[in-house]
């Protein structure tokens, strides 16, 4: 399993968002609070991804290392401010690789994503919707994980065209009837609106009208709001719906 968070508001440090907060994704790779029986640390890896500025192309910086060895990204991340950020630690699920490309967030143009969770069966159980991809897609897959798979499948949906409000949605039905009892806890940003799911595994939100913070965790003891299971967050800046999946 993996821990994760979306950020948007006014621009911050990336360390205020990711390592000084009292259980920040710094803590939470090795004190994680919640992990439901899938993982004790969040050791095997960890990225962040962040807009420059408000409509810029995203930014990356992704490691196969535990958050708390990147030494690198603790000199810089004061320095570096953004409106806009996700950030995930990761656990990987056992038999999959621990590769810097296997981190969240994966990236394409304006999109940055992340999951917390795991596919149930993999790969056979996702293996027919595997082969809808094209083939390009599937030898250019940042890594032989469920995670970058369901990237690649969202990712398909969102360059025809599809809203991400009903692509994430969608594609977690599919996944789920294709593989039960999956932990299928997606994360979505473009740098203006948040799309994240519920789907066995927690999540909380923190909204105060001109900035919205969605993670796997609160990161402090301020007014957090948690997300029912099997539920839909839509969020940006100013607003906040949260929605059951079964009536969207």
């Amino acid at each position: 399993m993996c821990r994760h968070l979306a950020y948007l508001g006014p621009a911050m440090p990336l360390a205020d968002l990711v390592l000084t907060p009292p259980h920040s994704l710094l803590r939470q790779s090795w004190a994680p609070a919640d992990m439901r029986g899938g993982g004790t640390i969040n050791a095997d890896g960890h990225g962040v991804g962040w807009y420059p500025t408000p409509g810029a192309a995203p930014v990356r910086h992704r490691s196969a290392s535990p958050l708390w060895t990147d030494t690198s990204f603790a000199s810089w991340a004061g320095a570096v401010s953004a409106g806009a950020v996700l950030a995930a630690v990761r656990s990987a699920t056992v038999g999959m690789p621990v590769t810097e490309s296997a981190n969240a967030p994966f990236l394409d143009g304006q999109w940055l994503f992340s999951h917390n969770g795991k596919v149930t069966g993999w790969p056979h159980s996702v293996a027919e919707l595997a082969e809808t991809l094209p083939a390009t897609d599937l030898l250019t897959l940042d890594a032989g994980t469920d995670s970058a798979l369901l990237w690649a499948l969202l990712r398909r949906r969102l360059r025809a065209g599809e809203p991400a409000a009903t692509a994430v949605p969608d594609l977690l039905r599919t996944v789920a009837a294709a593989a039960p009892d999956s932990r299928l806890n997606l994360l979505l940003t473009d740098g203006t609106n948040i799309v994240a799911t519920t789907w066995w595994y927690s999540l909380s939100v923190r909204h105060t009208g001109n900035s919205v913070i969605v993670a796997s965790e609160p990161t402090d003891e301020r007014d957090w709001q948690p997300v029912p299971d099997r539920h839909l967050v839509l969020a940006n800046s100013s607003t906040l719906d949260i929605i059951p999946l079964e009536d969207h």
